[in-house]
C-alpha cells in the first residue's frame, strides 16, 4: 500500500484487524450532506454528532480510499472518523 498523503488529510486506521486509507474529501462531504439532508459544514458538524451505526457506516463508506472490511467495532470506526476528520484540519 503506498503511504498516505498527509498534505491532503489522508489517514491510515485500522478496522476490523486490516489498515485503511481514509480521507475527509469534498465528494465524501456531499455525499455526507446528501445522505443526511443537511447543507452546509455547521448543519452537517451538528448531525455528525448523534450518529448511529448505520449512519456510522455511511461515514466509513463515504471516507474510505480502500475496501471496508467485516468485523469493524463501534469504537475502532468512532476514533478512524474522528482521526480522519482531525487530519483534514492539519491536527
Amino acid at each position: 500500500m503506498p503511504p498516505c498523503n498527509s498534505a491532503r488529510g489522508e489517514v491510515l486506521v485500522s478496522l476490523g484487524g486490516i489498515e485503511v486509507r481514509l480521507c475527509v474529501t469534498l465528494m465524501a462531504l456531499a455525499a455526507l450532506e446528501g445522505h443526511f439532508g443537511v447543507c452546509g459544514f455547521e448543519a452537517l458538524g451538528e448531525r455528525l454528532k448523534a450518529l448511529g451505526a448505520a449512519d456510522l457506516m455511511f461515514v466509513l463508506r463515504a471516507l474510505a480510499m480502500d475496501e471496508l472490511p467485516e468485523g469493524i467495532g463501534f469504537a475502532e470506526a468512532i476514533r478512524a472518523v474522528v482521526r480522519a476528520f482531525e487530519a483534514m484540519n492539519g491536527d
